[in-house]
């Protein structure tokens, strides 16, 4: 008896996958190691090497192993590249995520929960969001989110599968040391990887209508995303219903200067960040409530923004280290 986790090998479905195995729940994992690292996946679970775009091999993976429900995270997670990549972002996220339901309703497979993005709300024109917040998803990328919460929609009607999905904000930190985000457009990698070479981090805009005039954002811990991924495994498996959606939200907001200013205490390198222009489309604050997750799925801010920067740092260092 196992979860299938689809990403399995990537940042944030490695620390999902080790969750399930401190709560005692088996994994196996399938990850076509397109942004996933194999080293992250521990040597006793289970991994297959393929994409959810083959089908043939995921009712291989159904046959072969005792597959009760489906935590599916992989995708294609690049929003602004997905301006760019339109036709691969949906038949990565779209066409995969069909082709999944679509073997787990071959495997008599009923219960799946979904990976999917505060990149369905677009720039939400509230101060927080909640998950009635009207949907505008800007990118193709958010589009193939909501499509694929549709999908999960349109299957539970008609086959009666048992469902949720759960909106990421901003997600950083790490929960294992050899546990890292290894996204080439995330905050934390690129602040990381420009003091590791001796480059001054950057700030795209001071100048929008906030306390310090830089952009908020929802920031979460990876370590407390991934618990509350297995709290709604083990509530759909028991049979309780639960909302189509829940955003993983703070309630609370952090600038990208209190990131820099935390970066600066915790690494000990004191630096002054550049200013850069405003990035197109960037809105000034994206902050949800976390009010559903808390109530039905274990949700918490169990995490401080220094244990935040400090964990994801001394797991960027670590890799750096093995890697010199």
């Amino acid at each position: 008896m196992a979860w299938l986790v689809t990403g399995g090998a990537g940042y944030i479905g490695s620390h999902v996958v080790r969750a399930f195995g401190a709560a005692g729940i088996d994994t196996v994992v399938i990850d076509d190691l397109s942004s996933g690292h194999e080293s992250f996946v521990a040597p006793q679970t289970a991994f297959v090497r393929g994409t959810i775009l083959d089908g043939a091999l995921l009712a291989d993976v159904f046959a072969q192993h005792s597959i009760t429900g489906v935590m599916h995270i992989a995708g294609f997670k690049y929003a602004g590249v997905s301006v760019q990549r339109p036709l691969h972002t949906y038949e990565q996220n779209v066409t995969g995520t069909a082709t999944l339901l679509g073997a787990m309703e071959q495997a008599g497979v009923d219960t799946i929960v979904f990976s999917s993005s505060a990149a369905v709300y677009g720039t939400p024109d509230v101060q927080l969001v909640t998950e009635d917040t009207p949907k505008n998803p800007q990118s193709p990328y958010g589009e193939s989110k909501l499509i694929g919460e549709w999908l999960l929609r349109d299957q539970g009607v008609a086959k009666g599968i048992k469902h949720t999905s759960l909106r990421y904000f901003n997600v950083v930190g790490s929960g294992d040391d050899d546990l890292y985000d290894t996204s080439p457009h995330n905050l934390f990698p690129l602040v990381f990887d420009a003091l590791l070479a001796g480059r001054t981090p950057r700030i795209n805009g001071d100048d929008y209508p906030t306390p310090d005039g830089t952009c908020v954002r929802d920031y979460v811990h990876v370590a407390d995303l991934a618990h509350s991924h297995v709290a709604a495994a083990r509530r759909l498996e028991a049979g309780d219903r639960l909302e189509p959606a829940y955003n993983l939200g703070s309630g609370d907001g952090v600038s990208v200067r209190e990131i820099m200013t935390t970066v600066a205490e915790v690494t000990g390198i004191d630096f002054t960040p550049e200013i850069a222009p405003r990035r197109p489309g960037d809105p000034a604050r994206i902050v949800a409530s976390g009010e559903l997750a808390a109530r039905d799925l274990e949700w918490e801010m169990r995490h401080s923004l220094a244990d935040m920067v400090s964990s994801a740092w001394r797991a960027r260092e670590a890799a750096a280290t093995s890697a010199g």
